[in-house]
C-alpha cells in the first residue's frame, strides 16, 4: 500500500513538471498520455465539407454569403478553442473546414453548421387567437410555436411573424449560473447602442407580456417583462448544460450565419505537412540541436555545457506551457521555438563575452561572473522586452499561425530571461562557492577588429536600395505567380488507392512534375489522398502516377478548384498586427533610447523582411502560410540583434571622454562583432540542418530563414547602427543621453 502511494505521487509529481509527453509504468504501459496539442499541419485531424443553403435567401444576400459563412466559421473556431484550423472555399456553394485533433466531434459539427438567427418576439396575450392558432386558424401577423420547458413543458407561444429585435445587435454573450436553486447556467448578452435602444422601448411599451426568444425557429424560453429593461442587458433561460451554453454564447458572439448550412461530408485526414515532412522537420532539428549544443561544449566548455543545460531546459519549459494551457504546437510555432533557441543562445553569449571581458582585466572568476551578468542585464533584458512587445501585439490582434507563433515566442522568451540569467548564474555560484571553481577557458577565435563599418554605410545603402527594388519590380511582374495555394487558392484531387499508398512516394512523383511542396494529405484511410496545388495538374499526375505505381491502381474521386486558406479578412488582421508590432517595437526603443534609435531600428527590420521577400522573388518561390512564420522569425531576429548593437553604444556614449559618433558606433560594432558572427553562426546551423534535411515542404521555409539571418546582421551592421548617424545630423537635439 505504501510503496504503490509513493509510486502515485512520483507519477504525479513527474507529470506535473514533465506534461507533454507519455509516462509510462515499469511495464512499459503508457499510465499517462502527452498533453501538446498539434496543429493541422503537424498531426491532420477532422475533415468537414459544408454546403452553404442559399436557395431561400434574397439575391442580395446570395452574392457574399459563402465569404460571410466562412470568417463567421472562422471566428466562431477560434473561440472554440481549436488552433490552428484551415477554411478555405470550393466550388460555388461548398466550404471545406479542417479542424487539427478534434475528439468531440458532434459539439464541432453544431458549433460549425448552427446558423444561430436569434430573435425577439412579441407573445399574444389573447386567449381568443390562441383558441384560433390552436385549431389551426389563421391569425395575422402571428403563428404558432412551442417552447420545451421543464416547468411548462410543451409551452404554446403565439408570437409574433416580425422580430422585434434580431441576434445581430448582440456585441457580446457569455455563460452565467442563477443565484438561485442549483446554478443553473444561462447565457448573458450585451447589445450595441441601437440594439439598446429599441431593447428598452420593446420591453417598456409590454410590460406584463411575454417575450418569445426564438434561436434557428425554436423557441427557447418566453420570459414574462416584469419592467422596462435599460442599458442592453439581457438572458437567455433554459434548460441548458454548461457545454450547451457555452456554446450558444459562442455562436452568439461570432453571430449567426447568412444562410443555413448542410453538413455533406466528415472523414478524418492525415497532417498537411504530410508524414515525410514532418519527420524530415524532427530530423533537421534535432541535427541543428545537436550542431548548436557541440560548439557551445566545444568554444565555451564548461561554461558551454551550462548553457546548453539552460537551452534544453527552456524548451522542456515551452512544451510544458504548451500542454498546461492547452496551446496548439504548429510550424510557426516551431518558428517561434527556433527563434527562441536561437536568442537563448544570443543570451548566453553576451554574458560569456562580457565575463572574457572581465577577466581579462584580472578580475577573479567569482567577480568576473558577476560583472558578466550585470553587464550583460540591459542589452538582454531590452532585447527580450523589444521581443514581447511586438509578440502581445501579434497575439492580440493577428488570427491563425500569427497568433500560434506569438503565443510560443511569448513563452520561450520569458522561459529564457528564468532559465539563461538566473539558472545559469546560480549554477557558476554553487560551483565556484562550493567546489571552489576559480577559473574558467574559453576558445578565442575572433580577435580585436578595427574596421571601419561606418565608412560603407553609403555604398551599403545604395546597394541594399538596389537589391530591394530589383526584388519588388521582379515580385510585381510574377504578380499572382508569387502565391502559393493558401494566398491564391487552386486545385483540389481526390484519389483512392486499390492498395494503401505512401505519401513519400507520391511526392517523390509530384516532385518530379515540379510540384514537390504541394499540399498531400491522407484522406479517411491509407487508401485515400488529397492534393491541393496552385494548378489542374490532373492530367499530368494521372499519367506519372500509373507510370510510377504500376501495381497500384487507383480512381479519381474528384477535381475541384478551391479557394485560398488565407482569406481578405485574415491578410487584412495579419497587416494589421505586423504594422501593430513594428510600432510597438520603435515606441519601446524611442522611450529606452532615442527616436533615432527607434526608427533606424524599425528601418533595419524592415529591409530584413523585404530582402527575404526579394530573394523569395528571384529564386521564384512562393510564399505561403509557413513563409508567413518565417517573416515573423526574421523580424524578430532582426530586432534583438540590433538592440545588442544598440545597448553597447549607449554604454560607449556614457564612458567615452572624446571621439566622434560615428568612432564611438564603429568601436561599439567592432567588440559586439565576435559574438554577433557566433550568434548568427549558431542559429545558422539549425537553419542550415533544416534547408538540407528538412525535406521539399519545408525547403523554401527553411531559404527565408536563412536569407533573413544573414541578412540580419548585414542590416545591424551596415543599415541600423549607421543610421543612427544619419538621424542625428537630420534632426535637432543630440544622441548622448
Amino acid at each position: 500500500m505504501e510503496a504503490g502511494w509513493h509510486n502515485s505521487c512520483y507519477h504525479s509529481l513527474f507529470w506535473t513538471i514533465w506534461p507533454p509527453f507519455n509516462i509510462k509504468d515499469k511495464d512499459g504501459k503508457v499510465i499517462q498520455k502527452g498533453k501538446i496539442n498539434l496543429g493541422l499541419d503537424l498531426q491532420g485531424g477532422m475533415h468537414i465539407v459544408l454546403r452553404v443553403d442559399t436557395s431561400k435567401a434574397s439575391v442580395e444576400t446570395r452574392k457574399d454569403a459563402v465569404e460571410r459563412a466562412i470568417e463567421i466559421i472562422r471566428n466562431r473556431v477560434d473561440q472554440f478553442g481549436v488552433g490552428e484550423m484551415s477554411i478555405l472555399r470550393e466550388g460555388k456553394e461548398n466550404i471545406i473546414i479542417q479542424l487539427p485533433g478534434v475528439t468531440d466531434r458532434e459539439r464541432a459539427l453544431e458549433i460549425v453548421g448552427r446558423t444561430a438567427h436569434l430573435e425577439f418576439r412579441i407573445v399574444s396575450d389573447s386567449v381568443e387567437d390562441m383558441k384560433k392558432a390552436m385549431n389551426k386558424e389563421d391569425v395575422p401577423g402571428y403563428e404558432l410555436k412551442y417552447a420545451e420547458s421543464e416547468r411548462a413543458g410543451h409551452e404554446p407561444l403565439l408570437v409574433s411573424k416580425e422580430p422585434a429585435l434580431t441576434g445581430d445587435s448582440i456585441v457580446n454573450a457569455k455563460t452565467e449560473f442563477s443565484a438561485r436553486g442549483f446554478g443553473e447556467p444561462y447565457v448573458s448578452f450585451t447589445l450595441n447602442a441601437k440594439g439598446a435602444e429599441i431593447f428598452n422601448t420593446v420591453t417598456s411599451t409590454n410590460i406584463g407580456r411575454k417575450l418569445a426568444i426564438i434561436l434557428d425557429g425554436k423557441a427557447v424560453s418566453a420570459p414574462t417583462i416584469q419592467s422596462a429593461i435599460p442599458g442592453g442587458q439581457g438572458m437567455i433561460t433554459g434548460s441548458f448544460t454548461v457545454n450547451e451554453a457555452n456554446d450558444l454564447a459562442l455562436v452568439l458572439r461570432a453571430g449567426a450565419l447568412p444562410a443555413p448550412v448542410v453538413v455533406e461530408e466528415e472523414r478524418t485526414i492525415g497532417p498537411l505537412l504530410g508524414a515525410d515532412s514532418i519527420r524530415s522537420g524532427v530530423q533537421a532539428t534535432i541535427i541543428g540541436l545537436l550542431l548548436i549544443t557541440l560548439f557551445m561544449a566545444v568554444y565555451y566548455r564548461l561554461a558551454g555545457l551550462i548553457a546548453n543545460f539552460a537551452l534544453i531546459l527552456n524548451v522542456l519549459i515551452i512544451l510544458t506551457c504548451l500542454s498546461l494551457f492547452k496551446g496548439t504546437l504548429t510550424l510557426p510555432g516551431i518558428a517561434g521555438l527556433i527563434l527562441t533557441m536561437g536568442m537563448s543562445v544570443d543570451t548566453n553569449v553576451l554574458v560569456y563575452e562580457r565575463m572574457r571581458e572581465e577577466m581579462n582585466l584580472g578580475k577573479s572568476l567569482r567577480a568576473s561572473i558577476s560583472a558578466g551578468y550585470n553587464r550583460a542585464w540591459t542589452a538582454i533584458i531590452d532585447a527580450h522586452l523589444t521581443t514581447i512587445v511586438a509578440a502581445v501585439i501579434l497575439w492580440k490582434f493577428g488570427t491563425g499561425p500569427i497568433q500560434g507563433f506569438a503565443v510560443t515566442l511569448i513563452i520561450g522568451l520569458v522561459a529564457n530571461l528564468i532559465t539563461a540569467i538566473f539558472c545559469t548564474k546560480v549554477i557558476f555560484e554553487i560551483l565556484c562557492d562550493q567546489f571552489g571553481l576559480s577559473k574558467l577557458k574559453f576558445l578565442h577565435l575572433f580577435p580585436e577588429t578595427h574596421i571601419d563599418f561606418i565608412g560603407k554605410r553609403r555604398i551599403c545603402y545604395v546597394l541594399s536600395l538596389l537589391f530591394i527594388i530589383g526584388g519588388i519590380v521582379l515580385f510585381a511582374i510574377r504578380g499572382e505567380r508569387n502565391y502559393g495555394v493558401d494566398f491564391s487558392g487552386g486545385s483540389l484531387q481526390q484519389y483512392v488507392f486499390e492498395k494503401p499508398v505512401k505519401i513519400d512516394d507520391v511526392r517523390k512523383i509530384l516532385k518530379s512534375l515540379g510540384y514537390g511542396n504541394a499540399s498531400i494529405q491522407q484522406y479517411g484511410d491509407s487508401k485515400e489522398v488529397i492534393i491541393r496545388t496552385q494548378e489542374n495538374i490532373s492530367t499530368k499526375l494521372n499519367e506519372a502516377l500509373k507510370k510510377e505505381i504500376q501495381d497500384n491502381t487507383f480512381q479519381v474521386l474528384r477535381t475541384e478548384s478551391v479557394g485560398p486558406a488565407v482569406g481578405r479578412n485574415l491578410r487584412q488582421n495579419a497587416f494589421l498586427s505586423l504594422a501593430l508590432g513594428l510600432g510597438g517595437i520603435m515606441l519601446y526603443i524611442m522611450i529606452r533610447y532615442d527616436l533615432r534609435y527607434g526608427l533606424a531600428g524599425v528601418i533595419a527590420l524592415i529591409h530584413d523582411v523585404f530582402v527575404a521577400v526579394g530573394a523569395m522573388a528571384i529564386t521564384h518561390r512562393q510564399f505561403d502560410l509557413t513563409i508567413v512564420a518565417a517573416l515573423l522569425t526574421i523580424a524578430g531576429y532582426s530586432i534583438n540583434d540590433t538592440v545588442v548593437i544598440y545597448d553597447r553604444i549607449r554604454e560607449n556614449l556614457r564612458i567615452a571622454k572624446k571621439g566622434s559618433l560615428s568612432d564611438i558606433v564603429n568601436l561599439s560594432v567592432n567588440q559586439m562583432l565576435g559574438r554577433t558572427v557566433i550568434t548568427t553562426g549558431l542559429v545558422m546551423l539549425a537553419a542550415i540542418a533544416l534547408y538540407g534535411f528538412g525535406g521539399e515542404v519545408l525547403n523554401n521555409f527553411s531559404f527565408c530563414i536563412c536569407i533573413g539571418f544573414l541578412t540580419g546582421v548585414y542590416s545591424t551592421v551596415y543599415i541600423a547602427s549607421p543610421m543612427v548617424i544619419s538621424w542625428h545630423r537630420r534632426m535637432s537635439g543630440g544622441v548622448r543621453k
